[in-house]
């Protein structure tokens, strides 16, 4: 087999993990890079994902009145918004809670031990057009397009779990798998980044930028020559823009990170929890350095959230988890408005369901998809307030229930996408729009 000059061959260049090469010149590819530096910012969406269903009383919606079957061993402690009370756990969170906004009322909760709800508001068991739903991130790719090619706009730091449905950053559906989530984590909580390693080629080769970039072009040219760039996959629409520049590289690296920035994320395990994902707290900084990248919809699975066994964790894992949660939250919110991103990066917090009311006779909570609640910040949003409410202990939504589709709605207004009165056809023609009819942004906060 044929090899360029600095060794790598044309077979290195076909297969990278689960990317081909191609589609825009290297002159295209240099220009768009430096247009995007000299660019002032882009919306963009993060989507924190707590796989398990996290139990919504001990967090951000306690009950600090009612009785102790209901209220549990967590005291409930003010903020810094008059009437609103979270959980002693979040004391940083309550510091800040004017640049939040908690969502009591989630009402329509599917109630399966799923991504899929929080990846694209919509029930798995829903009707599917051909080709299924986009998830959040293919729909913002579809419409906004990449803010760099050296950035995929769609891009996920979700972990592949043992509980498989809790690692799934959904696809692209009709929309096709161009718009389809960039996962660039894998089985490992530091495994480098599964697409971004040609085969038998190190990261540490693509640094050699000069050679590589020529050799790239080269491939294209030649390739155009003879008419196979017509026959690669949709992915070689992205690979070139991605492998030619250091850009996506540099966002996943914190070395390049001010320290005291990194630190008030907090400390990472990198352990796996049970069947979950490593609360791998760090992720939230790299999806803030991929979104100033470029990335447009970044989704991150975080730790595991079912603790209702016979072995009575709830409490005990609360008391783990949501202080890291707390400080890695807090420290997304604050880098935001320290950079002056806050109007334009939408965050969203949340599960797939929340938890009983009443504690079971081990000490937990156990599955509880009649109430939920999600966590917002940026995008621009009315912070600083509780929108909802569940009724005393917690069962229901009591006012103002809230739909997961009315909150993506609200994460694409921020974003400058119109869910309500854009349509696109599915495979079958039939026109689809991005949040069903009746589901609107919620008003309280744009």
């Amino acid at each position: 087999m044929r090899s360029f000059c600095d060794g790598i061959s044309r077979r290195d260049f076909m297969t990278i993990g689960s990317m081909a090469l191609g589609g825009i010149s290297l002159a295209q590819t240099l220009q768009a890079e430096e247009e995007a530096k000299k660019s002032r910012g882009h919306k963009a969406i993060i989507n924190i994902y707590l796989p398990g269903g996290p139990p919504h009383l001990d967090m951000w919606d306690p009950k600090p009145d009612a009785p102790a079957e209901i209220r549990g061993e967590l005291a409930a402690i003010p903020t810094n918004v008059p009437g609103i009370f979270i959980s002693e756990l979040f004391p940083r969170m309550a510091q800040m809670m004017d640049k939040f906004v908690l969502v009591r009322s989630l009402s329509d909760s599917d109630g399966a031990h799923d991504a899929y709800q929080c990846m694209t508001g919509r029930r798995k068991g829903s009707r599917q057009p051909p080709g299924g739903w986009p998830s959040g991130g293919a729909w913002v790719s579809h419409m906004a397009g990449q803010v760099t090619p050296a950035i995929p706009a769609n891009v996920a730091l979700m972990y592949q779990t043992g509980n498989r449905t809790w690692g799934e950053p959904g696809t692209g559906g009709f929309l096709g798998v161009a718009h389809a989530p960039f996962n660039l984590v894998g089985r490992e909580a530091r495994s480098k980044p599964e697409n971004m390693t040609l085969n038998g080629i190190t990261l540490e080769k693509l640094q050699d930028r000069t050679s590589l970039m020529k050799s790239l072009d080269r491939f294209q040219r030649e390739a155009d020559h003879r008419g196979q760039m017509g026959s690669l996959d949709v992915y070689t629409q992205q690979a070139m823009g991605i492998l030619t520049t250091s850009t996506l590289i540099d966002a996943l690296d914190l070395s390049k990170e001010d320290p005291k920035i990194v630190a008030r994320y907090g400390e990472s395990s990198e352990k796996f929890q049970r069947d979950g994902a490593p609360p791998m707290v760090e992720n939230l900084c790299i999806a803030r350095r991929l979104v100033e990248a470029g990335a447009r919809f970044v989704s991150l699975n975080f730790s595991r959230w079912d603790w209702h066994g016979a072995d009575g964790m709830n409490f005990p894992k609360c008391r783990e988890e949501c202080p890291r949660l707390d400080a890695g939250l807090s420290a997304l919110v604050t880098d935001l408005h320290e950079r002056g991103l806050d109007k334009d990066v939408s965050i969203v917090v949340w599960g797939e369901f929340g938890r009983t009311p009443k504690i079971n006779n081990s000490n937990s909570r156990d599955h509880w998809p009649q109430a939920n609640t999600a966590v917002m910040a940026g995008g621009g949003m009315r912070t600083g307030q509780a929108i909802g409410a569940t009724n005393r202990y917690g069962e229901v939504p009591q006012i103002r229930p809230v739909t997961f589709q009315e909150v993506f709605a609200t994460l694409y207004h921020c974003a400058g996408i119109d869910a309500q009165n854009t349509r696109i056809f599915d495979l079958s023609g039939v026109p689809q729009y991005l949040v069903d009819p009746g589901n609107k942004p919620i008003h309280e906060v744009i």
